[in-house]
């Protein structure tokens, strides 16, 4: 019989396993009964959104996810897509967001962890990571704390852990100050011959624990991700795991030897509501029961109860079915390996999820309850958007003061074109990361192509982990994949339904710019609380914006993560929301490595082309970096993605890389075309010499086609014996939309931009910009490091 509570849970009891009292209401008429303690802790992680997407699902239901190339999609460990020549690719990108707030170093180190178990869960080797990281801003002490904690973490575990971080983005804005975002991308070579499902099957199958010890850390870290952030947070860092990479080496390798024998059915991951997780989704997807033990568990804590036990996300665990009578064979492998191997259950047939502890039943739960038929919300959109929105709409260009050749002023002083080109520059979110990636190990296992900061896209060479039973044709052995993590939050905010399609594109773009054909998404959906109108709102708009991205672009999404309630109660108890973040993570494939290129101008006499128009509206100058940065605005809207001209010169960028034509490729993104053109200047240590097609005396404001964002456009570089077949080829494929800009110059004649009547805009040295865009992050950080406590 099991256990029954003795009398029902107070209200502040139920509202602290993070349930609803209708939810609770719910979970005794589905038992029949009330709850007891562990069950009710399994109520509340498995019915938490960072579980069951209650809020969410409903929307993520448009997503496409179907595609030729798509092997795995939505629905376990990490999505799968078909590279050909016998080579299959996992990725998967998840959220440690709430963790790294209170404890950044194990917070971000945990998280690195976390995602590469979804990896090679599937069977797959892990071969690159890539981060998108939000802060405050960068001024703030705590943000700095915040910062160097991330950045440390991530750098430790996947350093130690030896799979290299190639790529990423940091942004740095207010609306993170209380709550930063982490979230990891993480790629991985399929190395067994078939893809490692998670769903249980076979009555009387053993299930296996494998791995590390179970204790108290990270109890509740399911909840605990899907609840506002207060300054009573602090006391949560119990539910913040401890994470040990050297372990989790030796468990990629038992892992993935141990499936390579044949003898194992299924796979999970013990991240997010650890056994209670694993035990119920491994049921639930395969129809069937799991009866556990936990007198079996290994721990490494005494006198832990089954709440605690079901409850822990002590990191580097994972349950295994095992083929009856095989389970040895599976122990014996782990022992190598110096890990924990037990037989702690057997599946069963009832459709269940049966708890054991001391000779008694601690809990037993339809495993169908906890992990598939969870609450789900079906919530009231807007009728029209929100009042901040519509105010932000309204904003014109013109309210901005009149500019000309010489600059435009500010604040009662003449700004030129260049010293806000510098100060563009020095932005954080704009400047140079390398602050950040250099504490990353960007070339263990000897496969990174282009190292971090080097290109729009990271590039990682594909070596096949065994010879293909058959020759490779078309190239095979000479393949690499492509991937980026991107989102502009501020489009979002701005506009959440343009703004979604907007990073779809930017990510597809970023691809395409090293010679990538574009193939699949996963998604990070970092948003506010759902439950309020705004905050749904913003989620659901930019749900529909993802959804039509991927659809246009041909890029199926085979699975990603839901971090909602992303706010900090103040001290006055408002919650403050962060910028709502959809964070992109898309992967694409290069044919022949030999055929991609960076974004540094590789020498003089290189022509410089833009593909895409100038930007020439004002609208352009809405959602901007120059308008945020510059004139403290934030306002307007991001420009409408034409996704039939983001498709036609995506395209024509791949194919002028796999020609050999161009040298070099960058997409125009924050600080629109003259960043751009500074950013390749100073990563090639070469200068440019620009004209741009107007005359100084025309009514185009010259901060929009210096600064204005939008639009698609993609800066190139030709050398000057490919320029002749070039254009002709630009004629046919992109009509008018492209235009010579300029030539690459030595580095001591710098950036120089010249309207087409010879009137001069900007001119920067490569020293000064270098300057300021390589040294931003580091010289703030040194001023918290020099001030006195």
């Amino acid at each position: 019989m099991t256990a029954k509570s003795s009398a029902p849970f107070s209200p502040k009891e139920i509202a602290a396993e993070g349930l609803k009292p209708e939810e609770y209401e719910e979970i005794v008429r589905r038992l029949g009964r009330h709850p007891n303690k562990a069950e009710l802790g399994m109520f509340g992680v498995m019915w938490s959104e960072h579980c069951c997407y209650k809020n969410s699902r409903p929307l993520l239901k448009q997503f496409p996810t179907t595609g030729p190339r798509i092997l795995v999609g939505p629905g376990e460990n990490a999505g799968v897509v078909d590279l050909g020549d016998g080579l299959q690719l996992a990725f998967k990108i998840e959220s440690h967001n709430h963790p790294s707030a209170v404890e950044p170093f194990q917070g971000a180190a945990t998280g690195v962890g976390g995602i590469l178990r979804d990896i090679f869960t599937m069977g797959a080797r892990p071969i690159a990571l890539l981060n998108s990281l939000r802060f405050g801003s960068l001024e703030d002490v705590k943000t700095q704390r915040l910062f160097q904690g991330v950045v440390a973490g991530i750098s430790h575990y996947a350093n130690c852990v030896g799979v290299p971080t190639v790529g990423g983005e940091v942004y740095f804005d207010p609306a993170y100050s209380g709550n930063p975002l982490v979230n990891v991308m993480a790629l991985g070579l399929m190395e067994t011959p078939e893809i490692v499902k998670s769903g249980a099957s076979g009555i009387g199958n053993p299930v296996l624990y494998v791995g590390s010890t179970t204790g108290r850390d990270g109890m509740g870290g399911a909840s605990f991700a899907s609840a506002e952030l207060s300054d009573e947070s602090i006391d949560d860092r119990p539910a913040v795991q401890v994470g040990d990479p050297f372990l989790e080496k030796s468990l990629i390798e038992a892992c993935l030897e141990a499936f390579k024998t044949g003898a194992v059915v299924a796979a999970q991951d013990m991240g997010a509501a650890g056994i209670s997780c694993s035990t119920s989704e491994m049921a639930a997807k395969g129809g069937v029961g799991i009866e556990l033990d936990l007198d079996k568990i290994p721990v490494r804590e005494l006198g832990m109860v089954p709440y605690e036990y079901l409850l822990s996300e002590s990191q580097e665990r994972m349950l295994f079915v095992a083929y009856k009578g095989r389970e040895q064979e599976l122990i014996d492998i782990f022992h190598r390996w110096g890990l924990q191997a037990v037989v702690a259950g057997t599946v069963i047939a009832e459709p269940i999820v049966r708890i054991l502890f001391e000779g008694g039943i601690a809990a037993e739960i339809p495993a169908d309850a906890l992990a598939e038929n969870t609450p789900l919300y079906h919530r009231e959109l807007l009728a029209e958007p929100p009042e901040y929105a519509r105010q932000a709409w309204e904003w014109k260009a013109d309210s901005l003061p009149t500019s000309n050749t010489a600059g435009i002023e500010i604040d009662g002083s003449l700004q030129s074109w260049s010293d806000i080109l510098l100060t563009l520059l020095d932005t954080p979110t704009i400047a140079s990361k390398s602050w950040v990636y250099r504490q990353y190990d960007h070339q263990v296992q000897n496969n990174t192509v282009i190292f971090p900061g080097g290109a729009d896209a990271a590039v990682v060479r594909l070596r096949p982990l065994e010879p293909p039973p058959t020759p490779p044709v078309n190239g095979g052995g000479k393949k690499a994949v492509a991937a980026t993590v991107d989102c502009n939050p501020r489009y979002v905010y701005l506009d959440p339904y343009e703004g979604a399609k907007a990073v779809v594109a930017e990510a597809a773009r970023n691809l395409s710019c090293v010679g990538a054909e574009p193939l699949a998404v996963t998604d990070n959906l970092n948003f506010g609380s759902p439950e309020k109108p705004i905050g749904y709102w913003q989620l659901a708009e930019a749900c529909r914006g993802l959804a039509e991205g991927c659809r246009e672009l041909a890029t199926p999404v085979t699975g990603g993560n839901v971090s909602l309630y992303n706010e900090t109660l103040d001290s006055q108890g408002n919650p403050q929301p962060i910028y709502p973040t959809p964070v992109v993570g898309m992967v694409g494939l290069i044919p022949d490595i030999s055929k991609i290129c960076g974004q540094a101008w590789q020498s003089v006499g290189d022509g410089i082309y833009l593909l895409g128009v100038l930007p020439t509206s004002d609208e352009n100058l809405g959602a901007s970096e120059y308008l945020a940065a510059i004139h403290k605005t934030i306002a307007g809207k991001p420009t409408k993605v034409d996704f039939e001209s983001e498709r036609r010169i995506q395209k024509v960028c791949r194919e002028g890389i796999r020609a050999g034509w161009i040298r070099s490729a960058h997409d125009c993104a924050e600080g629109g075309l003259v960043v751009a053109l500074a950013e390749s200047c100073i990563a090639g240590n070469l200068g440019a010499q620009i004209t741009l097609d107007i005359s100084a005396n025309q009514s185009i404001r010259l901060d929009t086609l210096l600064f204005g964002e939008g639009g698609g456009q993609i800066l190139v570089s030709v050398s000057s014996e490919q320029q002749e077949i070039w254009e002709s080829y630009l004629q046919e494929h992109l009509d008018q939309q492209w235009q010579k800009l300029g030539t690459v110059v030595n580095s001591e004649m710098g950036l120089g931009v010249l309207t087409s009547d010879n009137q001069t805009l900007i001119t920067a040295s490569i020293n000064d910009m270098s300057d300021r865009f390589s040294d931003a992050i580091a010289r703030r950080l040194a001023v918290q490091i020099t001030t006195p406590s």
